[in-house]
């Protein structure tokens, strides 16, 4: 259920509350990544996607490539299957930053692919993040709003 004010959808607060949900991101990436939570590449999204979509909770798709034709039919082929799973998704423009806060680099040396992260629950279901109770939160108050996949920038640091 939706019930918002209009003072919590927009206005002077929308900048902040962007950053708040950006920052909440950088939380639950940071802590996602030592637990073994993140899956890095389009490929592979998509076998874990498969294989077990219960336990993704939060797919980022990239905003910088959006000239590759064969990229953007594979994003609306995981958008789609997100949205059937009610599996959370957020667009992410700054992918240097995303590479900084994931680490970026493959054990041997070899760039991630970044263009398509997701964070899965850790085996066990202990994990109750605040961070990524906030970043639920507004990828559902999105969707309330018929923004299904909101953009989120990631600061510099």
């Amino acid at each position: 259920m939706c019930n918002m004010t209009f003072e919590e959808t927009g206005g002077d607060h929308s900048s902040d509350r962007m950053e708040t949900v950006a920052i909440a991101l950088e939380e639950v990436l940071s802590s996602a990544l030592p637990q073994g939570c993140i899956t890095a590449g389009v490929y592979e999204a998509a076998k874990s996607l498969n294989a077990d979509p219960d336990n993704v909770v939060l797919c980022l798709l990239a905003t910088d490539d959006e000239e590759d034709v064969a990229l953007q039919i594979h994003f609306t082929l995981i958008q789609a299957f997100c949205c059937e799973n009610d599996i959370n998704i957020l667009r992410v423009s700054n992918m240097r930053r995303l590479a900084e806060i994931l680490g970026g680099v493959k054990p041997g040396g070899e760039p991630m692919d970044l263009h398509c992260v997701l964070v899965t629950n850790p085996q066990s279901s202990l994990w109750k993040d605040p961070a990524l109770s906030k970043v639920t939160r507004f990828c559902r108050e999105s969707r309330c709003l018929d923004q299904w996949v909101p953009v989120i920038n990631l600061p510099d640091r």
